[in-house]
């Protein structure tokens, strides 16, 4: 059974969808018992493979038995692991909440919930790049949908702009692998690695189909100028849905950390591509999210232009490859994720609340539930950095790692006022959702939360305080799967093996 725990993650989901569209006749009932069931599965499948990834082997799945370069294969390590893992979290309290009657809202949410998990499970677990290309598409034509699930024109207008630059960066990204394939032959992680140090090859082909893949992980990544479309499509998703979403900008960052980690970094050809232009980017993409999050109308728009902060701070690791940067900047994934994914699932609840004020700015009824309360604040501290949460560790940790930089004024510098600015944010919009009250609206509604939801937001809240209390295990963790990861010689040789690769040469 150890031989096929790379698959069991990505298996697993894809099983129970077809399970519910099986079941579809027999209720919703029945949809959510498989959904969740199967979802509490991966999380466990994805445990596992933490615990067999952390001997630092790296596995490598050969579907249909068809040894790489020429087969598609799943090549898992620490970070591959780590992600999988978070994946299957996120997606277990994001479920469990839209299983209290988000779900009912539209149709087929539940089977496509776990394609969506498919995608995401895949598209970390791969080492192939078409195959990524593959689990894209199957993410995003989920999300396509699961964006759009429960209607109004808002959903819609985001859903427009969404779905065009997203098909935009699809045909990119074909553009690019067909430029790549052109060029070196082969789209296997490890091969493409190897083929770039190797002499004779089309270099400015392959400079330029490289280009165009950090472009598209960009795009997904929501670096600006690419970043425009984050803000509104999450802001407009239904809650469990924006919570999911929180791990989809972190498939790109990831992405672009791995090729330039594996590939593009060995190889003199493109050891270059990322300098000069990554850094000021991912500086000005927090900037201009500390602002739209200062000047957010509600706290479901604040709780997307955290996400794009985040992803802006994260983006700085591929700019210093180094094992300690991307030691820190995964602890900091991991703790921002779960935190952003919370803030979704409160905002909902706090509007419930409010009745037609909503989660907007703005005084309205007093909210009579302490724990929601209790709740935003863990998060709010955790998400500004404040200590001793875990968003203080991670900004500390990429603070330090960070030290020893020509650019340590400019990141340090912009990283701290950004901070700033989003702990005003958060504290004005605190203080009006929470304490202060209006004559006109003296009564809040007494609904209850039920018991999914609460344990949702408690399971993504939670994080907030046991990542700071593990914080030493989860950051020795973080360390061994960045010093694998900038191991790119121990990747290509389990992938590839230490035989020569017989190739047809061109006429």
């Amino acid at each position: 059974m150890t031989q096929h725990a790379a698959i069991l993650p990505i298996l697993i989901p894809f099983v129970a969808a077809l399970l519910q569209l099986a079941a579809k006749g027999y209720g919703i009932g029945v949809q959510r018992a498989i959904g969740l069931a199967g979802t509490l599965l991966g999380a466990v499948a994805a445990l596992w493979l933490v615990w067999l990834a952390d001997d630092g082997m790296v596995r490598v799945y050969a579907l249909g038995d068809w040894a790489a370069p020429f087969g598609i294969v799943l090549a898992v390590d620490r970070l591959a692991a780590a992600m999988a893992l978070l994946t299957a979290l996120l997606g277990l309290g994001a479920l469990l909440y839209a299983s209290a009657g988000f779900d009912t809202q539209g149709r087929h949410f539940h089977p496509l919930f776990q394609l969506q998990l498919f995608g995401l499970q895949g598209a970390f677990l791969t080492g192939d790049l078409f195959n990524l290309f593959v689990f894209f598409e199957v993410m995003l034509l989920a999300s396509y949908v699961l964006l759009a699930h429960g209607g109004g024109m808002a959903r819609t207008r985001a859903g427009i702009a969404y779905v065009a630059l997203n098909l935009a960066g699809s045909a990119l990204f074909l553009i690019a692998l067909g430029m790549l394939y052109g060029s070196l032959g082969t789209l296997n992680l490890a091969d493409v690695a190897l083929r770039l140090q190797t002499p004779g090859i089309d270099v400015a082909t392959a400079r330029l189909a490289c280009m165009l893949l950090v472009a598209v992980f960009a795009l997904k990544a929501a670096l600006l100028p690419l970043s425009f479309w984050l803000p509104h499509a999450y802001a407009a998703a239904g809650a469990p849905v924006a919570a999911l979403f929180v791990i989809m900008t972190k498939v790109g960052i990831v992405a672009i950390l791995r090729v330039q980690a594996i590939a593009l970094d060995p190889a003199t050809v493109t050891a270059d591509l990322l300098s000069g232009w990554l850094l000021p980017l991912a500086l000005a993409t927090v900037l201009f999210a500390a602002v739209g999050a200062l000047a957010a109308p509600r706290l479901r728009d604040l709780t997307a232009w955290l996400v794009l902060a985040s992803a802006g701070t994260l983006l700085l690791a591929p700019v210093f490859p180094q094992a300690n940067v991307s030691a820190a900047a995964l602890y900091y994934l991991v703790q921002s994720s779960f935190v952003a994914a919370a803030l979704f699932l409160l905002a909902e609840q706090i509007a419930v609340r409010r009745g037609e004020v909503a989660d907007a700015f703005q005084p309205g009824p007093r909210i009579h539930a302490p724990w929601l309360g209790l709740a935003f604040l863990l998060s709010a501290a955790s998400v500004v950095g404040l200590p001793p949460f875990a968003g203080f560790i991670g900004k500390l940790m990429l603070l330090t790692a960070l030290r020893d930089s020509g650019d340590m004024v400019a990141i340090w510098s912009v990283l701290l006022f950004a901070g700033l600015l989003l702990m005003l944010a958060l504290a004005k919009g605190g203080g009006r959702l929470l304490w202060e009250r209006s004559p006109h609206h003296p009564h809040a509604s007494t609904a209850r939360s039920g018991w999914r939801r609460s344990t949702a937001i408690v399971l993504l809240v939670s994080p907030a305080l046991l990542l700071a209390l593990f914080a030493r295990p989860v950051a020795d963790y973080a360390a061994r799967a960045a010093a694998q990861l900038h191991d790119p010689q121990a990747y290509v040789s389990a992938v590839l093996g230490t035989q020569n690769i017989e190739r047809e040469r061109k006429p």
